[in-house]
């Protein structure tokens, strides 16, 4: 397992979002059309895993996937509290057995549910999702989780090729998760027996090299609050 991306819902148009990147010195590009859910994205890699601007296009379709697509369900929830950090996604080898094994810790899972995303030059991707049934309020989301169909050397060598993820991307990467939570303890033990990790004495979990950290403070929500970087040169 490990930190696959990060997600941030935003309002705005997906090259709106991509200019404005690279205003701030981020190569960003746009990834593509989820043409069965009426939303696009904006893409942001780094050495370890990517940032992903997610945001309606079509309204109606949106809506209508959120019947069974907990991901953009929340998405029209946290409309009120404006753009923002949303979640995160961890990626697996086997998602069939990874649901497995959340079902016999006790976790109540939803099917695993088929994706796919149409790329600016027409080209299809496709992964499979797997969320935790959850009532979307304002409490802290679970992660949810990936298995892409391509293998991870596939992966990076198309992202290579086509300029997504290139040096410059590869300097810096993904160091630490913050979450805004009521209850650190709680949260941090909850994510624990989740992912399989043994909490930290700092109400933290690592998952390979990063760090996800729950510390208590009030807000409109419960949510992922900041993303801190580590530079690799």
């Amino acid at each position: 397992m490990k930190l696959d991306h990060i997600v941030y819902f935003t309002n705005d148009e997906i090259n709106e979002v991509v200019n404005e990147q690279h205003a701030k010195g981020n190569c960003a590009a746009a990834g593509g059309r989820h043409e069965n859910w009426g939303t696009a994205n904006a893409l942001l890699y780094t050495d370890n895993a990517y940032i992903e601007w997610l945001t309606v296009e079509e309204e109606g379709k949106a809506r209508a996937a959120a019947a069974d697509q907990p991901l953009i369900a929340q998405y029209f929830h946290d409309r009120q509290y404006g753009d923002g950090w949303a979640t995160v996604c961890f990626s697996v080898p086997d998602i069939e057995q990874w649901k497995e094994e959340l079902d016999n810790k006790g976790f109540t899972t939803t099917d695993v549910l088929p994706a796919a995303r149409r790329t600016a030059d027409g080209k299809v991707l496709r992964w499979k999702m797997l969320f935790i049934e959850q009532s979307v309020s304002g409490e802290l989301p679970y992660p949810f989780f990936i298995e892409w169909e391509e293998s991870e050397a596939e992966r990076m060598e198309r992202l290579e090729k086509n300029g997504a993820r290139t040096a410059v991307h590869r300097q810096r990467r993904i160091s630490e998760c913050v979450f805004h939570v009521e209850d650190p303890l709680r949260e941090t033990g909850e994510w624990a027996v989740l992912l399989s990790q043994k909490a930290g004495d700092d109400h933290d979990i690592r998952i390979g090299d990063v760090v996800f950290r729950f510390i208590e403070k009030q807000a409109a929500a419960q949510r992922l609050a900041e993303i801190h970087f580590s530079s690799n040169g």
